[in-house]
């Protein structure tokens, strides 16, 4: 979905009906800080950080951040620091707090589930991000956009409060030379850190090979598969084999591309289906594929519980009431490399035909690339960045062609738009899956709105959601 889009109050929304409601753990750090500049209205955040088990971590976060009333509006919002191997303490201390605050209030007051997303190409913040999701007792992990066969000894480590560290992928590295990230909560709780309950561990794989590896070559135990179809939003794995693209300018998906469930399940753990499973029905059809459950994202981005501006979700339904709605997937709007599904909204970022080009800036950095410099130091860089300082960095002009800032695209999206020096704001860049075109079915006779609620009433095929079996279904992130 993007960030904050599956927020606290969506997974809580969809915790409350006994399915699994999971919060997008990307950039919560940032998110957190411009939720604090906007003047946190209805107190949740600080409601959150009173709570936070560590001392002086969040009194410095609200002296750094918190603005009672918000800022104005023709003022920027200030900037945390941007991530790297070697976090500032700064962002240290608002990732695990933020981290913290998301899980803390998805699972407050009630017994249901809950789960954290995170993408595994998002390196530098992961364990301080799994740390501070842990405090708040997450109940399951999710990861996707890579291999990440670390992370579930990471989750061993951080509930016995053990220092952890996690190999970092750094763009020329010289043959021999690793580059890790660490994080001890001891040091960061300034003495004895809690023991904590360890999650269970989902790995999202767009095939049975990716899920054979991270089954018998990871770190720890891994506890589950979610198994994600190319029509899913968000980042999507590239297609097997040469890229090659249809007239419109998308990858093509080919036989290979589909998953072999047989060998999923040969591997005897539990395991979701993602990607177009939105509908009435498609549960039963996963059920009869030897899934446990789905997954479902698209339909809850548009619902009343999730952070997409009102006004987006008017857009969107709209254009799917008219059967015009359209979601491209891109293969070079994102700097990570991977297809990136992007809903084509007026007004918006993929409205290329009508908005100014955005000036290149990259300020939030959660999608930078970490580089080998001449003199073995880490740089770096960002293929959404200024063309000539991405060059000046080692990076090539074309790796630049087609990137977009998905950092402050999607931080937009939910209604924290930065301000640039030229007084305009960021334009939101919408990501959802292919089944964006159908979410008007949601919306009953007479109603411009659905809740989260009402889409698990459907996918079950009842009224009385409550009475579902529990983790068949999942927010996703």
């Amino acid at each position: 979905m993007g960030a904050g889009v599956s927020d606290w109050k969506l997974a809580r929304a969809v915790s409350l009906t006994g399915q699994l409601g999971v919060v997008s753990g990307t950039a919560l750090g940032a998110i957190l800080a411009r939720r604090l500049q906007t003047g946190d209205l209805d107190g949740q955040m600080r409601h959150a950080l009173k709570h936070f088990p560590i001392p002086g971590v969040a009194e410095k976060i609200l002296a750094d951040y918190y603005i009672p009333g918000g800022k104005p509006a023709n003022q920027p919002f200030k900037l945390s620091p941007m991530p790297g191997l070697r976090l500032h303490p700064d962002l240290l201390a608002i990732t695990v707090a933020a981290n913290f605050v998301e899980v803390f209030l998805a699972k407050e007051g009630h017994n249901g589930l809950v789960g954290i997303n995170f993408l595994e190409k998002i390196q530098f913040p992961t364990l301080p991000s799994a740390f501070g999701a842990m405090l708040a007792g997450v109940d399951y992990v999710l990861m996707g956009a890579g291999i990440p066969r670390s992370i579930p000894g990471v989750l061993d480590g951080l509930s016995r409060g053990e220092a952890v560290e996690l190999k970092i992928d750094i763009e020329g590295g010289l043959s021999g030379e690793e580059y890790f990230s660490k994080f001890d909560p001891v040091a960061f709780c300034g003495g004895p850190a809690p023991a904590l309950k360890r999650p269970f561990f989902l790995g999202i794989v767009a095939s049975a090979t990716l899920a054979m590896t991270l089954a018998r070559k990871s770190n720890g135990q891994v506890n589950g598969f979610i198994v994600e179809g190319e029509t899913a939003g968000g980042h999507n794995a590239p297609p097997r084999g040469p890229l090659q693209l249809n007239a419109q300018g998308e990858p093509i998906y080919g036989a290979r591309d589909v998953v072999d469930l047989e060998k999923i399940r040969e591997l005897g753990l539990p395991f979701w289906l993602a990607g177009s499973y939105g509908a009435a029905g498609k549960l039963a059809e996963a059920l009869s594929c030897g899934a446990v459950g789905i997954q479902v994202g698209t339909a809850f981005a548009f619902c009343e519980e999730s952070g997409i501006t009102p006004a987006i979700k008017q857009q969107v339904f709209q254009l799917s009431r008219e059967g015009k709605l359209r979601v491209f997937t891109d293969p070079l709007a994102s700097p990570t490399g991977f297809p990136f599904k992007v809903v084509q909204l007026p007004g918006t970022l993929s409205d290329t035909q009508n908005v100014p080009l955005r000036k290149r800036l990259c300020d939030i950095g959660y999608l930078r690339h970490a580089y080998r410099k001449a003199d073995g130091a880490t740089g770096y860089r960002c293929p959404a960045e200024p063309v000539d300082d991405y060059i000046r960095k080692g990076g090539t002009r074309e790796e630049t062609k087609g990137r977009e800032c998905v950092c402050n695209g999607l931080t937009a999206t939910i209604g924290l738009a930065q301000l640039s020096k030229e007084n305009v704001f960021d334009l939101a860049l919408v990501t959802a899956g292919n089944e964006a075109a159908h979410v008007a079915r949601f919306l009953k006779p007479g109603r411009n709105a659905y809740s989260a609620a009402e889409v698990i009433a459907l996918l079950l095929g009842n009224e009385n959601t409550a009475a579902a079996a529990p983790l068949e279904l999942a927010a996703a992130a």
